[in-house]
């Protein structure tokens, strides 16, 4: 052939790039931790860095495709979290804050499983739960050369990466796998590497056990992110399938799901400086961002969305203290807005501690200094053009947030409307038969949605948020219909008037002919304000949003090569992008502050200090107490003594929520659920040094089933082990 494709060069030349980053020297143990690595391809330098940190397993024993291995127990929990496989039975372990929505679910005033807690003592009594799965990994593959074929130069980057999207289409199509599986294709390295992955989803996931949310959730959004901390974030479910074992749509006749392998469980905690290793599904990581582009990150992007979400909590937790029926409304809700606002605070303040932007100045400089030495012509604008591209989109990206978390996240109103007008837009692109399919999706989701909504919580909501939105967002973004108006005499008159405050009214709305909606809903004051701030999103800001990013993306993509062919030596691990990583590390302590040192453990005793009787955050179960006073502890306690959380130096990210923490030798020994405050900005920037993962004690959730719910009946199905006593 005499056309060279290009791509498929410069993709052997990066894997090669990367085979060589990864030649294994004997360091310190510090710098060998961090990274969020592919578990397919651990053999060479990772092994033997877990090797250095402690491990006895080998890489076979973490992923093999042809036998049982780790990864046959670590499931994909709804999209968003991580579990874990802990017994023959199909018993899967989470965090209480994964099983937050399905636990919300079940309860109301009268039987209130957020404030009581969930235990079923049979099969027949496990809850299920619709729309909840568990997807497991059976294979994963490395496509890149499939999905460069036909991708030339000269392209342009949006015929390149149509063509690549074409591509990946057509492999993960062509994937050898079972009928009931499926496969997807992930870019890798700013889409210099691809892989495949051939996955196995159940949808039949039943909820087994969770404790009440003053055990579960204690320290709530006070202790969110902070050490030390005394939460038994767990809880429990199971999978359930055909007969044959397969996967299959919720039924009675369905079975408990016998997976491939199960965490055999250790009952013998962990010490400082032990090895540990985390197998989840992280979801977004950005460690290779330029200076420039951490800079409005941290300076411009954040502190917005800080206080968007700042100034909804505050008002939305007014009326949860006040009213028991709305703190179960809006008991998620509320977490999860909170989750990332206290997180994005943590991020600035640990980007800022440890000098990343200038480190990332510093690396750079060194950058320039080598493609200038070498004359690496194609590297020598990339950072130049990162400047100008981050210049010329930070106005249109903070437009785009402020929309996002105004009209998507935090107000519900204009999230309704905002379905609305995606069913609008149906029937003008695609007729009446597209109409009826988004009306019956919409009216579906809004049963959920208007099961946990309050117009009276909403109302304030909107009118801060939306003169936030008017005041400062940027104003060449603006819709006009925010602009010099009276925001009290709106919301006043949106609430009053507009029928999507209510099932009922929203219902009444989109009835009726495609034509009898549309007129209807173009005359709801809400749904005609809310229109306006989508119209503009869609017209002004995303299309010129989409064309700087691409951009962006594109120098992204070429710098990310640049990298690791400039520093060869260096250790490049692909960002986090929602599939399954190992990350390992150590379990330790840190010193986030001057004159402050943590120590890597915390204990029953610790919740006792923060007790506060009738305090939502910190009160405690009567229960819990008499077990404390008792030092009733059966096997899980330790000298005396119950632990609750411990430390470890893992790197992890949103999405690994609910990933088990696991030994040298392959057993259980923590799950994961958080990251200290300090450590936030490790989506960002890895520091050794203050980054630390928080996880509940393997222990503490046993001694919570078995010594608190009596639940012994799932503890007989598990596997208990004592690795140090061999």
């Amino acid at each position: 052939m005499k056309i060279i494709k290009f791509y498929i060069i410069i993709a052997i030349a990066f894997l090669t790039l990367q085979m060589q980053a990864q030649v294994s020297t004997k360091v310190d143990t510090k710098s060998i931790q961090g990274g969020m690595w592919v578990p397919s391809l651990l053999e060479g330098m990772n092994e033997n860095e877990m090797m250095q940190l402690g491990m006895k397993m080998s890489v076979k024993d973490i992923y093999d495709v042809n036998n049982s291995s780790l990864k046959d127990a670590i499931a994909h929990f709804g999209g968003g979290c991580t579990s874990e496989m802990i017994s023959p039975n199909g018993l899967l372990l989470t965090n209480h804050h994964c099983g937050f929505g399905e636990i919300q679910a079940h309860s109301s005033v009268e039987n209130d499983y957020l404030k009581n807690g969930f235990w079923a003592k049979n099969y027949s009594e496990e809850l299920p739960n619709e729309g909840l799965s568990a997807t497991f990994i059976k294979r994963i593959d490395d496509v890149t050369v499939d999905i460069f074929v036909g991708v030339t130069l000269e392209m342009s980057e949006a015929d390149k990466m149509k063509l690549i999207n074409q591509n990946i289409l057509k492999v993960a199509k062509a994937a050898q796998k079972e009928e009931w599986q499926n496969s997807f294709v992930r870019s890798f390295f700013k889409g210099n590497q691809y892989m495949l992955f051939v996955t196995e989803t159940f949808t039949d996931v039943r909820l087994v056990g969770a404790p009440p949310t003053a055990i579960g959730k204690f320290g709530a959004d006070t202790d969110n992110w902070m050490w030390p901390r005394h939460t038994g974030d767990f809880s429990i479910f199971r999978i359930y399938a055909n007969a044959a074992n397969k996967p299959a749509d919720y039924s009675k006749d369905n079975v408990p799901y016998k997976p491939d392998h199960y965490f055999p469980i250790s009952l013998d905690g962990v010490e400082k400086d032990d090895f540990s290793l985390v197998f989840g599904f992280p979801g977004r990581t950005n460690e290779y961002l330029p200076a420039v582009g951490v800079e409005q990150i941290v300076n411009v992007l954040n502190p917005a969305k800080i206080e968007i979400r700042e100034n909804a909590l505050k008002i939305v937790d007014s009326y949860m203290r006040k009213d028991a029926d709305i703190k179960i409304k809006y008991a998620s809700k509320y977490a999860s807005i909170a989750n990332y606002w206290k997180k994005w605070i943590g991020e600035n303040q640990g980007i800022h501690q440890t000098k990343a932007v200038s480190l990332k100045r510093d690396a750079e400089k060194d950058f320039t200094k080598i493609v200038n030495e070498k004359d690496l012509v194609g590297y020598k604008t990339l950072l130049s053009d990162f400047e100008r591209l981050y210049k010329e989109i930070e106005n249109v990206s903070l437009a785009r947030d402020y929309w996002s978390e105004v009209a998507m996240r935090n107000v519900e109103l204009l999230g309704i409307t905002f379905r609305v007008y995606q069913l609008e837009q149906a029937f003008i692109k695609g007729g009446a038969s597209a109409f009826e399919n988004a009306r019956k999706s919409t009216i579906s989701r809004f049963e959920g949605t208007y099961k946990d909504y309050s117009a009276v919580v909403d109302k304030p909501v909107f009118e801060k948020l939306v003169k936030l939105y008017a005041d400062k967002s940027p104003k060449a973004y603006l819709p006009k219909n925010i602009i010099g108006v009276n925001f009290a005499t709106l919301t006043n008159d949106i609430y009053s008037n507009s029928k999507l405050t209510t099932f009922q009214g929203a219902s009444e709305l989109l009835s009726g002919t495609p034509e009898e909606v549309i007129k209807k809903i173009n005359k709801d004051k809400g749904y005609v304000f809310g229109k306006e701030l989508h119209a503009s999103f869609y017209n002004n800001i995303e299309p010129k949003f989409q064309e700087l990013n691409l951009q962006i993306e594109a120098v992204q993509k070429e710098y990310m090569k640049a990298l690791m062919e400039v520093f060869p030596s260096k250790r490049f691990y692909p960002d986090a992008n929602s599939t399954l990583r190992v990350n390992y590390g150590l379990v330790q302590g840190y010193s986030p502050k001057d004159g402050i040192t943590y120590v890597e453990k915390t204990y029953l005793n610790g919740v006792m200090e923060k007790y506060i009787p009738g305090d939502y955050e910190f009160d405690v179960p009567q229960k819990l107490q008499d077990l404390y006073h008792a030092k009733d502890y059966g096997p899980y306690g330790e000298n005396g003594k119950m632990p609750v959380n411990y430390l470890s130096t893992n790197h992890m990210t949103g999405g690994n929520s609910g990933s088990p923490v696991i030994d040298a030798h392959g057993n259980l020994t923590g799950l994961a659920f958080d990251t200290t405050w300090e450590g936030t900005m490790s989506d960002l920037h890895f520091d050794a040094d203050i980054v630390r993962s928080i996880s509940v004690d393997i222990r503490y959730v046993l001694f919570i089933i078995d010594k608190y719910a009596g639940a012994k009946n799932l503890i007989d199905e598990m596997t208990l082990v004592h690795p140090k006593k061999k």
